[in-house]
């Protein structure tokens, strides 16, 4: 079972997760999908494209769930990013920042 949960759906974005956490990652192809996954008791992570249509609205039910959470998107997108932290995202980084970081936030789940 993945203890982590991803919804990326830009393929490059996706392979650099997937190089990284290999059968760790499970990926789900739609932002409402992550809320069931993240239901699962192993899931430890759940990590997200803010920039996808639905994250948003996704975002307090995984806070709800009690799974921490890491978003990425643009470092220009002000408004985008503080809104995932108001919606619950625990940890919220500009798109460079989050791969440069990509090892140590999988292990860190």
């Amino acid at each position: 079972m993945a203890s982590v949960v991803a919804y990326i759906p830009d393929l490059m974005d996706r392979s650099k997760v997937q190089a990284v956490g290999g059968d760790a990652i499970r990926f789900v192809p739609s932002a409402a999908d992550l809320v069931d996954a993240a239901s699962d008791p192993v899931v430890r992570l759940v990590v997200v494209d803010l920039s996808r249509p639905g994250v948003l609205d996704v975002l307090p039910a995984l806070a709800a769930a009690e799974v921490r959470t890491i978003g990425f998107g643009s470092h220009v997108d002000h408004t985008l990013l503080d809104s995932a932290r108001q919606a619950g995202c625990d940890e919220v980084l500009p798109r460079s920042a989050f791969f440069r970081r990509l090892t140590e936030l999988l292990d860190s789940g």
